[in-house]
């Protein structure tokens, strides 16, 4: 039979586990925040150059087919998104619906920032400028 003496030392035990977790946790979140990184800050403009609002951006490293990153265009068309520091090539999509897929490879050397800007055009094929 367990006492009540025995359950609350349980559960005293349970709690200190979990805040210990949970600080270590926060504690690692903390160093990757002084990690190096690169910085990809882009512009999407649609088919009429003006700013593209809420279109969805894929980012993925140009060695996998899975993209590791989604974000949503601004009220500027802009999007930034940090990546690891590094020589890596990342292939940026747009998700432009009605239209070709603009898509754009930019190679990253260190911890840098790297500007681009994509275009969609109507016609059958998207321009891309750097």
């Amino acid at each position: 039979m367990i006492t009540d003496r025995r359950r609350a030392a349980a559960f005293l035990a349970i709690g200190c586990m979990l805040a210990a977790s949970c600080l270590s946790i926060a504690a690692d979140s903390k160093q990757h925040e002084r990690d190096p990184y690169a910085l990809l800050f882009g512009t999407l403009y649609g088919p009429d150059d003006r700013p593209a609002y809420g279109v969805k951006i894929k980012i993925r490293r140009a060695d996998q087919k899975k993209a590791k990153w989604e974000l949503v265009s601004n009220h500027q068309g802009e999007f930034a998104q940090r990546v690891p520091a590094g020589k890596a090539d990342y292939i940026i999509t747009a998700d432009v619906k009605g239209n070709p897929k603009p898509e754009l490879t930019v190679h990253v050397d260190n911890d840098e920032r790297k500007d681009f800007v994509l275009r969609v055009k109507s016609s059958d094929k998207a321009a891309i400028s750097k």
